[in-house]
């Protein structure tokens, strides 16, 4: 499973409709059975909008086939210009699957757009005097662990989590507030005032009763505190590892889609510069690199194309293929909006003003960091974002339009044969493309069994190249559930294949979906397995040039991004 998609259930009208929202419903049902009632009553509260004091918002993350991997149920309360997260739960057999992050930061960028200042939710104490059964501290550190990693923390000096009202026993939760990154602190009285509707109408309290007068009026700080971070990562230092370039630009923020789920977010971009944190790195400004290299990996056509139809579209516009050239390849649509089908391989790639240019400075990225090995230095990154590594000759999608690794491994031909070595979960299908014929590119990719992985239609492992390239291109597709040992032993058979290429250098596709818990992945590959793969990489004595390719769990990213370029920086140092 690959492709998944964020997407807001409004009602049960039409047949498609209700079937989503009765999978979606079963979902927070199964997660917490004891609210099986009031999620029964889900379907009937979206139809009479109009009879609440607040919206519903019901957001899915769904895969390609419409399954629900996990669903958020949201309060809006626009009187407010807040909303509370009344549910988040994953699909059975999910947790840990990254389905849940995905969802969250989809959720916090779904609710940013439509003006909400902040978010709410109640959470269960992470502090061991307040918890009957030491059993479920556990499990409630784990849930405030993972709400602090996007920023929301508990609110302190509020008598919110004090001893339950009305003699009733149970853990009292936290009020957890999270700021959807703004600046702004939260004043005193939206907080009582959210304290006093999440009561009213979540906890059906009477308005007049004194336990929600003596909640509101308990919050006596402005702005409101939040607890301290409590699970922050402590910074890492990696002793032995040769100061390298990361080359990234801030005009890929400018390629933000947030229509139709799209997880290839500019949130990824930061979480590898945290995870480069302690590591001896120089930022480096993207060159503008001359479109003749561009040119000559992919079609000029092509290329015209995409410039042509993103730069004429407006700001706001996007266009989606939905019509593919199955049986007439040769036959071009007039109309250049009908024409993304032709030279697309999917339905969820758009095209827009923003791609192309953030496609178009991607490249400039891996052409300027490729130019650092040129200059004899043995490791650079290419912090690239959107990624390119499906972009063939004249096809985009899988979020790629450009295909920076391979545009860079041509530039770096001109000193000698190079190596491409592609590890995101997804095959590099764009590179085995364009190298299919050629042998001075040998292109390696390890996978996800394209039975069950985007882009389905290629990387087996009998796809080998053809002409002067047979031989030059060689699949390790594994299966879902791949670990440590079983990922390690393809790369040894990936690395005796690139020795035997003999290259100058090596172009690594650094995808870190292949890492356990990321959405689009299936592997079970750990972060200290990411720390070995660097090591070995390194270890084939040759300089390495890094080309951000997929990885959407921002945690993995975080760590992943140390691990493997401490692993690669330890061993390069010595060249």
């Amino acid at each position: 499973m690959s492709i998944l998609r964020v997407d807001h259930v409004t009602s049960a009208g039409a047949a498609e409709d209700a079937q989503r929202l009765a999978d979606a419903c079963a979902v927070l049902a199964g997660a917490f059975p004891d609210y099986a009632d009031r999620i029964a009553a889900l379907p009937r509260q979206l139809h009479a909008a109009h009879e609440r004091e607040f919206g519903i918002l019901l957001l899915t993350l769904e895969d390609a086939r419409l399954r629900p991997r996990a669903v958020a149920l949201v309060h809006h309360h626009a009187d407010l210009g807040y909303a509370f997260l009344d549910i988040i739960a994953t699909a059975p057999g999910q947790r840990g699957g990254g389905y849940g992050g995905a969802l969250y930061q989809a959720l916090r960028e779904r609710l940013s757009a439509m003006g909400v200042r902040g978010l709410f939710m109640d959470v269960p104490p992470d502090e061991p005097h307040m918890v009957a059964d030491p059993e479920a501290l556990s499990a409630n550190r784990a849930r405030l662990r993972f709400y602090e990693r996007f920023g929301a923390r508990p609110i302190i000096g509020s008598v919110w989590e004090g001893p339950p009202p009305l003699g009733q026993t149970y853990d009292p939760p936290f009020l957890v507030f999270d700021g959807l990154d703004r600046d702004q602190p939260l004043a005193r009285a939206d907080a009582a005032a959210m304290a006093r509707a999440i009561l009213i109408r979540r906890y059906d309290w009477e308005a007049d009763h004194p336990y929600v007068e003596a909640v509101a009026a308990s919050f006596t700080d402005d702005p409101v505190r939040l607890r301290p971070p409590r699970y922050r990562a402590r910074p890492r230092k990696a002793e032995g590892v040769r100061p390298f370039a990361v080359v990234a630009s801030d005009e890929h923020r400018i390629h933000h889609v947030r229509e139709r789920g799209y997880i290839e977010r500019p949130a990824r971009v930061s979480a590898v510069l945290a995870g480069l944190e302690g590591l001896p790195i120089t930022h480096l400004a993207p060159q503008t690199c001359d479109e003749a290299l561009i040119t000559a990996v992919h079609t000029p056509d092509f290329v015209e194309y995409l410039r042509t139809i993103c730069m004429g579209l407006p700001e706001t516009e996007t266009v989606y293929p939905y019509v593919f050239p199955v049986r007439r390849p040769d036959r071009k649509p007039n109309a250049l909006w009908l024409r993304a089908g032709y030279y697309c391989i999917d339905t969820f790639t758009p095209l827009s003003r923003n791609a192309w240019l953030a496609a178009r400075r991607a490249v400039d990225c891996a052409v300027t960091a490729a130019d650092r090995l040129l200059a004899d230095e043995p490791l650079a990154y290419a912090l690239c974002r959107p990624p390119g590594h499906h972009a063939e000759p004249a096809l985009f999608g899988g979020f790629c339009y450009l295909n920076n690794a391979a545009i860079a491994a041509r530039h770096l031909t001109q000193r000698g044969p190079v190596a491409m070595l592609d590890i995101d979960f997804h095959h590099g299908n764009g590179a085995q493309s364009i190298f299919w014929t050629d042998p001075t590119v040998l292109t390696v990719s390890i996978h996800g069994h394209p039975n069950e992985a985007y882009p389905y239609f290629s990387g087996f492992d009998d796809e080998v190249g053809e002409g002067a390239g047979e031989g030059c291109n060689l699949n390790l597709p594994l299966p879902a559930g791949t670990d440590d040992a079983a990922w390690l032993a393809a790369l040894e058979r990936a690395l005796s294949r690139i020795a035997d290429h003999r290259p100058w250098a090596v172009v690594l596709g650094l995808g870190f979906d292949l890492m356990r818990g990321d959405p689009t992945g299936d592997f079970n590959v750990s972060p200290e397995a990411m720390g070995r793969i660097g090591e070995a990489i390194g270890g084939l004595g040759v300089p390495v040039l890094v080309v951000q390719e997929g990885g959407y769990a921002l945690p993995n990213l975080r760590r992943g991004a140390f691990e493997i370029f401490r692993g690669l920086g330890q061993k390069l140092a010595r060249l």
